[in-house]
């Protein structure tokens, strides 16, 4: 395009208006590329609806649904619509959830459905086992005794519950992936639930629809197609944005011609040299091209080609300087510094910040990892809810704030402890010298382990601590003679061992994490920025620290060949794991605005050098080896 406006993208706002109307409705899927200004027009064209159809929908206690990827980005649109209650903004985990959960009957009939399935295909499976005492073997009978005992306990379960940021492990609550199947199975069978659904939501907008989740997207695709002029169901999305293997491929492709398919073309976000390498990135997979703004020219772009050998945090504190002066940027270093680094694997970040003796362990174990990611654990609440706050407000030399702390999460003074008490004075002082003698703990600039903390709480009893936490102070020797009953959420050995291990950590790596969880550091992943931008970034790829499976850099830059089974799938033109990879490194590229590095680990720099120019993604002057 030789000529073009800041304003190409105007249109766009009035198609989607147009299509979300309760007079003539119709579904769109609109293609919105890395900093489009999505969000921008969701927000217009929802308030435009909000002035001239909101109060017909608030008498009909009608609501437009939009479902966000993130909490962060429903709280976001919240906000910018002014919290008004003709929207219903939630991630698609909470949505899913709200409009089941007064199924009991037929969520227990679902399950229990599901759980003979899974127990007969795992039996099957068992009865051809050569050695029933191998590891598989023996991990495929804990599931299907772990399966029999929840079908066993079903009947007695009254109501069912869900907390959509939790971990969700006692008898009487749902997984995260039970939600979307449950909620999607109803969509597509039960004739009363889509009634509801329909009347209760005429509209329903699906932000990063292209990782939604794939029987959810099929199951709203079906109900809109037996219900065209009734039901609008809008998509907005960018298929090289799917990083999850959940997804529904090829979104865009085969949608019926009565849908409306807009598309932005504009990047507001980076500077016309990064939007030239996401055109190229992209142009071999679907063509599609962005714009960058008239005033967004230049931007910086730079490879390294790293050796394997080096010291990773010595390189990348050199690329940072090579970086400060190619772009004259002083922000990339020192304690100006504002650069966001991502890395594939929050294990990466966790190793770069200083907090992986405490997360490493929590992190291998499959059912700790919502907890973990999101804080939402009340294990390690204990340390970032509670023993933070009192370090922070110690530190400061904060008594009253100490006293708010304790006073809020101490059974010792809570309103039930001091009801019958007559002596209310010795309860407070002896609370505060118990206070006093855990504060102790970081007198002289100390940092205790976790263990060390755990064992203070104990002895002192300043606070209840979870089962799972008494477990390892009996384990890793703390003396408790607090007594405590074996309920549904006990732990098993695996993650007991973890937190055995996380025990070790200094208390310094929970003001690490914290940050880290917090998104309050400058680490991230290349999954979990989706959706944010960031002046200068520094993307980080190495397979082997990675440790991951389902992407391959080696191979997307051909230094591993690829495998029998990638050939076939390429033949055959299923989705491979380069090209996963390929939409993850976008993905990645996509965040920075002004200046970018791409810092890429290999056992041969020399080669990855020559393939990443012959991509013709990179000049020769823009790729560097350092080895």
């Amino acid at each position: 395009m030789a000529n073009y406006s800041n304003n190409i993208d105007e249109p766009v706002d009035d198609l989607i208006f147009e299509s979300i109307k309760p007079t003539s409705p119709k579904s769109f899927f609109l293609f919105a590329g890395a900093g489009s200004g999505k969000t921008r027009t969701l927000v217009n064209v929802l308030e435009r609806f909000k002035i001239e159809f909101g109060k017909n929908y608030k008498l009909k206690n009608k609501r437009i649904a939009i479902i966000t990827y993130t909490n962060a980005a429903a709280d976001e649109i919240s906000h910018r619509l002014e919290y008004s209650s003709i929207f219903n903004i939630s991630t698609i985990h909470s949505f899913c959830w709200e409009l089941i959960k007064n199924f009991t009957s037929d969520i227990k009939a679902w399950i229990e459905q599901n759980l003979n399935i899974e127990i007969s295909e795992l039996e099957e499976q068992q009865s051809r086992s050569r050695d029933l005492n191998n590891k598989t073997s023996i991990s495929r009978a804990q599931k299907i005794e772990s399966k029999k005992k929840r079908l066993q306990a079903l009947e007695n379960i009254q109501k069912f519950i869900y907390n959509p940021n939790g971990d969700n492990i006692t008898k009487d609550s749902l997984n995260h992936s039970e939600v979307i199947s449950i909620g999607a199975d109803f969509i597509k069978s039960k004739d009363l639930f889509k009634q509801i659904l329909m009347n209760r939501f005429p509209v329903i907008l699906i932000d990063e629809s292209q990782d939604t989740k794939k029987e959810l997207i099929e199951a709203l695709f079906e109900l809109e197609s037996h219900n065209d002029g009734k039901f609008t169901l809008g998509l907005f999305g960018d298929t090289m944005q799917r990083i999850y293997a959940d997804g529904k491929e090829n979104l865009r492709m085969g949608l019926p011609d009565t849908w409306v398919k807009p598309a932005k073309k504009m990047n507001h976000r980076s500077k016309s040299r990064i939007i030239d390498l996401m055109n190229k990135i992209r142009k071999d997979i679907d063509g599609q091209e962005q714009f960058p703004r008239l005033e967004n020219t230049g931007g910086i772009v730079r490879f390294f080609a790293v050796s394997r050998l080096q010291d990773k945090f010595e390189i990348e504190e050199q690329i940072r300087q090579i970086m400060k002066e190619e772009t004259s940027d002083e922000k990339w270093v020192g304690d100006l510094s504002d650069v966001m680094t991502l890395t594939l694997e929050h294990h990466m970040a966790a190793r770069r910040m200083g907090f992986s003796t405490f997360f490493d362990p929590l992190y291998a174990v499959d059912k700790l990892k919502t907890g973990l990611l999101d804080g939402s654990s009340s294990s390690i609440n204990l340390f970032t809810k509670i023993v933070l706050p009192l370090y922070n407000a110690h530190l400061k030399n904060n008594k009253f704030e100490i006293a708010n702390i304790v006073k809020q999460h101490s059974h010792l003074v809570n309103k039930q402890a001091l009801q019958n008490e007559d002596n209310k004075l010795d309860i407070f002082h002896s609370t505060n010298e118990k206070v006093n003698a855990f504060l102790s703990l970081w007198n002289e600039d100390n940092h205790p382990s976790l263990a060390e903390i755990l064992k203070k709480i104990q002895e002192t009893n300043l606070f209840k601590v979870t089962s799972t936490l008494k477990l390892v102070s009996q384990r890793v020797g703390i003396d408790s003679d607090e007594n405590f009953e074996d309920d549904e959420t006990m732990e098993d050995d695996e993650v007991l061992l973890a937190w055995d291990e996380a025990m070790k950590a200094n208390f310094s790596e929970i003001i690490k994490y914290n940050e880290y969880i917090n998104e309050k550091s400058k680490f991230g992943t290349h999954q979990g920025v989706k959706g944010l931008e960031f002046d200068r970034v520094m993307v980080i790829i190495d397979d082997v620290e990675s440790r991951g499976f389902m992407f391959s850099y080696d191979k997307l830059f051909g230094i591993k060949p690829l495998t029998s089974t990638d050939q076939k799938n390429v033949d055959e033109g299923k989705e491979t794991g380069i090209d996963r990879t390929l939409r993850l490194f976008y993905v990645a590229c996509s965040r920075a605005k002004e200046s970018l590095a791409i810092v890429c680990y290999s056992d041969s720099p020399k080669e990855l050098k020559n393939n990443v120019i012959n991509y013709k993604w990179f000049t020769e002057d823009e790729v560097e080896i350092i080895d």
